[in-house]
């Protein structure tokens, strides 16, 4: 289900601050024409926080079209540290959506326990399959792999975005001995390389809104056991993330979006600020762009 590259699309605003409709389907199809397999929509790089329920409604809809055309696979962000709302959320999401990623518990720290029973719950009452999302550097909760293989064997819970900030122990023993059916993406775009050599099917990737057929390549190598060539497109790809979160995402990434004619403008919404000029020139000479 979660094989290939998704992209968790950035939410573009016009000139009057309004969501740019236009901007999100043009910059959807073209992920989708240059190889990833679907999109993340209300995530983190869409600055879920900052959007009203309306804009979020919209940016659904769009996103759900564009993916019933493009046969791909649309995961919406649904946040919240408590469960009773999450579960609301869950229960709304409209049709067309096909997962929903899910993060673990922020700000509370309700230990892995409470983690385990959050899941369970929301998993028996959500319509569609559940991505947990664990980022402890923004949660504030660590949750082991012994308790994300306990959660994976759940059959409505399809898989895990892992951002954990790096490789680490927790890391090689989770993808050594996955649950049936349960699947790791990457979510740390400059570790991708790693994790799919270790055995992530693919990645969840801000990065990949630029250079989409490279980072596809990229898993695809893996996959097929190219290493040589898996490693050579690993590290290049490397260099672009970095330089793409050198400041708060998506901010560099807008920026870059920007300079291309992709999207209206470069802005963020506060508490958000544009990044500067000298982070979106850096990379723009990393990113590989004709005519750049």
């Amino acid at each position: 289900m979660l094989r290939g590259i998704h992209v968790p699309l950035v939410t573009p605003f016009d000139a009057s601050g309004a969501v740019a409709v236009d901007a999100i389907e043009k910059l959807a199809r073209q992920v989708l024409d240059q190889g990833a397999a679907g999109l993340v929509a209300l995530g983190t790089t869409g600055e879920v926080a900052a959007l009203d329920p309306a804009e979020r409604a919209r940016v659904i809809e769009v996103c759900a079209r564009v993916c019933a055309e493009r046969q791909a696979l649309l995961t919406v962000g649904v946040t919240g540290n408590d469960t009773r709302s999450t579960a609301r959320a869950l229960a709304e999401l409209p049709e067309g959506v096909h997962a929903a990623l899910v993060t673990v518990p922020y700000f509370l720290r309700p230990g892995e326990r409470g983690v385990d029973a959050h899941f369970e719950a929301l998993a028996e009452r959500s319509p569609v399959p559940l991505v947990i999302y664990h980022i402890p550097y923004r949660t504030g909760q660590a949750v082991s792999a012994a308790t994300l293989r306990e959660l994976g064997a759940h059959p409505k819970i399809a898989g895990i975005k892992y951002a954990a900030g790096g490789v680490t122990q927790e890391t090689v023993e989770l993808l050594a001995e996955l649950p049936e059916g349960f699947e790791v993406v990457c979510g740390d775009d400059a570790f991708i390389s790693p994790m799919l050599a270790l055995g992530a099917v693919g990645g969840i990737l801000a990065s990949a809104h630029l250079e989409t057929a490279a980072f596809v390549e990229l898993a695809g190598a893996w996959q097929a056991g190219d290493v040589g060539r898996a490693r050579a497109l690993g590290h290049r790809l490397a260099r672009l993330s970095a330089a793409l979160f050198a400041e708060p995402n998506p901010t560099v990434l807008k920026g870059v979006l920007h300079a291309r004619g992709l999207i209206p403008t470069p802005d963020v919404r506060l508490p958000l600020l544009p990044a500067s000029p000298e982070a979106v020139s850096q990379a723009r000479l990393v990113a590989v762009h004709p005519g750049e």
